[in-house]
């Protein structure tokens, strides 16, 4: 299995099937697919692995999410959040390098604990410049440590009075960027991308096949059961991740 970066037939599966289910289950019902993709992949990359990676396949669904909603997007919006996500860039370079990336696990499965049941405030404060850069500055700071931020570009961004299509349309895009500033810095920090491409590529394809299907049962899943159980199911993945590194 070296096409896959040495991993295991099992590992392979995993990701692979992680990957659809986490795209399944953004696309249905709207909860952090994201998130359940990085908790599972925690436990199977290694740590120098696993922002980057979880970054490729995640910058592959919101760019076509983007890019399908491009006559909506806020240019100016996009630009200033942009802006603060490229000097946070710049800043990661540096902390990476100083820091490290073992902690990594531990940070991500505290994350999500918190994304679960901790309070996410609708923030709603990206409509001023200022307002817009500090956003783009903090999420991507927090992007490099614990991966799955897209909760917090959410609130930060705000969705109240907001139409739909431009908000998925801005979201999208700065998403997309900011993933796109994350890999850039770990391939500054010395991470290898080239043994894991077969694997990437079949993980972005499966997160699009995942996209499909969960469109298609997009309000026929009870949305508020299924929420409750999902997010016990990243309670369990983050916990393992604590014990493992513990």
């Amino acid at each position: 299995m070296e096409l896959f970066a040495e991993l295991s037939p099992i590992s392979v599966t995993l990701l692979l099937v992680s990957s659809f289910l986490g795209s399944f289950v953004t696309a249905a019902l709207g909860v952090g697919g994201g998130a359940f993709l990085i908790a599972v992949m925690a436990d199977i990359v290694p740590p120098i692995a696993l922002i980057p990676l979880h970054g490729i396949v995640q910058m592959g669904s919101n760019s076509s999410r983007a890019i399908l909603t491009r006559k909506h997007i806020n240019k100016r919006v996009v630009l200033y959040f942009s802006l603060g996500a490229l000097v946070a860039s710049i800043c990661a370079v540096f902390l990476l390098g100083l820091v490290g990336t073992d902690f990594i696990p531990p940070l991500v499965a505290l994350f999500i604990l918190w994304l679960c049941w901790g309070p996410i405030p609708e923030l709603g404060l990206g409509i001023k410049p200022t307002a817009l850069f500090l956003g783009g500055w903090l999420t991507t700071m927090a992007t490099m440590i614990v991966g799955a931020t897209g909760p917090l570009v959410s609130a930060w961004l705000g969705r109240s009075g907001v139409d739909r299509w431009v908000y998925t349309a801005n979201f999208s895009s700065c998403m997309t960027l900011q993933h796109l500033f994350k890999i850039v810095v770990f391939g500054f920090a010395g991470f290898a991308f080239t043994q894991w491409l077969p694997l990437l590529a079949l993980m972005i394809l499966m997160g699009y096949i995942g996209t499909k299907v969960g469109l298609r049962v997009l309000g026929r899943l009870p949305e508020k059961h299924f929420k409750t159980l999902f997010k016990v199911l990243l309670t369990l993945l983050s916990l393992r991740i604590l014990y493992a590194w513990h």
